[in-house]
């Protein structure tokens, strides 16, 4: 196997514009696949009021619908892919979690059970705090899966296999029945509206390799990744799990998308405590990050329902990045893992995040991963970069006995772990850290600096 490379995925920006119909704009096909659909009720999970509707939504509940995906929207798919999500209040006033998936039925069914069927997520986000009375009334959110283009045009796996788009929202309304003038009495939470825009129709395609490993589980069904369920970890009192999974043929190329994201609001709670997260790859290290943005300003303006992490005035980035691990009105990352050539198999994905606390046994971190690969060619990924150890103005080197940190900002804390993801050192305001203080072997060195920026590096001791 390839030396597996550390990589981040770099979503591109958030756009204002809202959905349009299916057509042509410019160079632009826009194909809609959700128009205002509207979600309830999360906890009544079978009391569906357009669960009758014959506008092609399969309602699974009140929170998870799914549209299958015709053969002319299919073939209308290019080289270039991006997926456009739009939120409308209703009667939800709090931050809560959507996501978008693809299931792989069998060709031709007219429902399927999503506990047993092939489905990946391939975006996750957080909704604001949010007055259906207040302007804007509405939140965009867009994430360029162009890496999917070559496996949803894949012949091969249409002839035996339908693609269906699932949208899930899920909220409960009972804040917003007393708080939010018209929503008294109201199960209605969000409308969703989501579209794929791509670029001219590209040529089918064939040898994409598919395996889904593990897809996040909502808040009613069970408990996903955290340190103190015994279905969530791999060791009571360790945040870490391992995922095994089998790759039915060698391929040229292959990469593993996963998404995470730290909830918990309790006092204490893991959404306000930033975490250094350690992912391996067949026992190899092979991505190191730490969530979180640089501000949640952008995303002040959707927030129209007062609330505890906005509060009434701006902060500063320093403000934000001392707790926020996510914004709401924001995207979760989809963070890309490239493998190379890769062989056929059993292998194994573990997850570590070893400063996890989850106070009183509240909170997890739904993870979702999967394997996409090809027997032959390349996976062309936009918006990825390659981190080598220095990023966003810091450095980490080896010189005179020491662990020399450099960067634009001055370093708030350094940390010191075994590539196993055990916490040997930490020192606060430490630009210098001395060698024999961890014994010899390759350790990972991560950084916070004053600005909120961070830095990982493994380094040979």
């Amino acid at each position: 196997m390839k030396r597996i490379l550390l990589l981040f995925a770099v979503l591109l920006a958030m756009t204002g514009s809202h959905i349009k119909a299916e057509g042509t704009a410019a160079d632009e096909t826009h194909i809609r696949i959700y128009d205002g659909a509207v979600f309830y009720d999360g906890y009544r999970m079978a009391d569906n009021p357009d669960s009758l509707l014959q506008d092609g939504i399969l309602r699974h509940s009140c929170s998870l619908y799914s549209t299958r995906l015709s053969d002319e929207q299919l073939d209308k798919i290019g080289e270039t892919l991006r997926l456009d999500v739009v939120i409308d209040a209703l009667c939800d006033n709090y931050d809560r979690i959507g996501n978008i998936n693809i299931a792989l039925t069998k060709k031709g069914a007219e429902k399927y059970n999503p506990s047993e069927t092939q489905r990946i997520e391939i975006g996750r986000f957080i909704t604001p705090f949010m007055n259906k009375n207040k302007q804007p009334s509405s939140v965009p959110y867009t994430y360029d899966i162009s890496y999917l283009s070559t496996l949803l045009r894949d012949r091969e796996l249409r002839d035996v296999h339908d693609f269906w788009l699932e949208l899930e929202v899920f909220g409960i309304p009972y804040d917003a029945n007393k708080k939010i003038a018209g929503c008294a009495d109201r199960n209605d939470v969000f409308a969703g509206n989501l579209e794929l825009v791509t670029d001219s129709p590209a040529a089918p395609t064939t040898g994409n390799v598919l395996v889904p490993i593990v897809i996040k589980k909502p808040e009613y069904i069970g408990a996903n990744l955290n340190n103190y369920h015994k279905e969530a970890t791999d060791t009571l009192g360790k945040t870490t799990k391992t995922y095994t999974f089998n790759v039915p043929t060698d391929v040229e190329d292959a990469q593993l998308v996963l998404i995470t994201s730290n909830h918990g609001a309790n006092t204490g709670g893991e959404e306000y405590s930033r975490r250094w997260h350690f992912v391996y790859v067949d026992g190899e290290l092979a991505l190191t990050y730490r969530p979180g943005r640089d501000s949640c300003e952008p995303f002040r303006k959707y927030n129209t329902q007062g609330n505890l992490i906005y509060g009434k005035t701006a902060m500063s980035d320093k403000e934000w990045q001392s707790f926020s691990n996510w914004c709401p009105g924001d995207v979760i990352d989809n963070r890309i893992i490239s493998l190379g050539a890769y062989k056929a198999g059993e292998h194994k994905v573990m997850i570590r995040v070893p400063s996890a606390r989850f106070q009183g046994k509240q909170g997890d971190i739904p993870v979702s991963l999967y394997f996409q690969g090809l027997t032959e060619g390349k996976i062309e990924v936009s918006g990825v970069e390659e981190i080598q150890g220095a990023g966003n103005g810091g450095s980490i080197v080896l010189q005179d006995g020491f662990i020399r940190i450099a960067g634009d900002s001055e370093v708030r804390c350094a940390e010191v772990y075994t590539v196993a993801g055990e916490l040997v050192w930490r020192q606060w305001n430490a630009n210098d850290i001395p060698v024999n203080v961890t014994g010899s072997g390759v350790f990972v060195v991560c950084v916070e600096f004053a600005d909120g920026t961070a830095v990982a590096k493994k380094v040979m001791l």
